[in-house]
């Protein structure tokens, strides 16, 4: 099995290095593109609704990813609490908004991993990690101290500061971001977002240049890469073509996209006009029709369509 990323780091102590300056970042906070410069380390909470205690809503093997993520025993998922967007459909907004957890040290989180590479999981997969980058980073060096050889698994909104990814070179082995929309109006409308679309753009030229097209093991498994995950909203709000051009022309027309068709109103979409509804077959069909349209051949698409 090839040597994940972050062993290497941790060997030269530069794992180590890079989580205390991550922490730095947390003195006025800098995580993301918010810049909310709310010091979390003396007690402030950010836009995201987290301070500088690490949160946990839960740890175990997902086989509902993408099949070279979850594989036949399943994807390590650590999902963190809280998140930096809070879309107002959000499906898990019990943890994403209301930040429903505990608490946990980051020895204890090293504890987490550990145990999920035991049960034969094929990575960790940290789920909504920007508003707590530092304290993965310095729970990695733990868990890489002791033992841990897994690759890891950026599970990320897509609204990513280049200074944070920056800090992320050869500690991430595999990024899986969304790109949530590509206009203004919807991205301030659903996240209070309005710069959301060219922070993601700039972000994901970033993790691709770090990790390359996804590279897939003989044994179905992902190994290195990036793989893009695009949910198509009603009513046309995530713009997908746009999002989709943006890929194929800027990014590579090689790369891994997941479209997904499995939107249904949650949270406060059901108070929207447009989001209170699911998408239409027409509607995910189209988004199929457009990535066939741009030559975009590898990936995944949902449902019997």
């Amino acid at each position: 099995m090839r040597e994940a990323s972050y062993i290497k780091l941790y060997k030269s102590g530069e794992l180590e290095r890079r989580a205390a300056q991550a922490w730095e970042m947390l003195a006025a906070c800098s995580l993301c593109p918010r810049n909310c410069g709310v010091n979390r380390l003396e007690g402030g909470i950010g836009v995201c609704g987290a301070g500088a205690e690490l949160r946990v809503s839960s740890h175990n093997a997902h086989n509902g990813e993408e099949p070279p993520i979850s594989g036949n025993k399943g994807s390590g998922t650590i999902f963190l609490t809280h998140c930096n967007l809070k879309c107002i459909f959000c499906q898990n907004y019990p943890i994403s908004h209301l930040g429903n957890g505990i608490t946990v040290t980051p020895e204890e989180m090293a504890k987490m991993m550990l145990s999920l590479q035991q049960r034969g999981c094929h990575n960790i997969n940290f789920v909504t990690p920007t508003h707590f980058m530092p304290q993965i980073l310095e729970s990695l060096d733990i868990a890489a101290g002791g033992g841990l050889r897994i690759p890891i698994v950026y599970n990320c909104g897509g609204y990513e500061s280049l200074e944070a990814i920056h800090l992320l070179k050869d500690v991430v082995d595999i990024y899986m971001p969304d790109i949530k929309y590509s206009e203004e109006g919807p991205a301030i409308r659903l996240s209070k977002a309005p710069d959301y679309f060219a922070h993601a753009c700039a972000a994901i030229k970033e993790m691709r240049l770090q990790v390359g097209d996804l590279e897939i093991g003989e044994d179905g498994i992902a190994l290195r890469g990036l793989l893009i995950r695009h949910l198509v909203l009603p009513g046309g709000m995530a713009g997908s073509r746009k999002s989709l051009e943006f890929i194929a022309r800027e990014i590579s027309p090689d790369t891994f996209i997941s479209v997904m068709e499995q939107y249904f109103p949650a949270h406060n979409a059901l108070q929207d006009p447009v989001m209170s509804r699911k998408i239409t077959r027409d509607e995910y069909q189209e988004v199929v029709d457009i990535v066939d349209e741009l030559g975009l051949a590898n990936g995944w698409i949902q449902g019997d369509y």
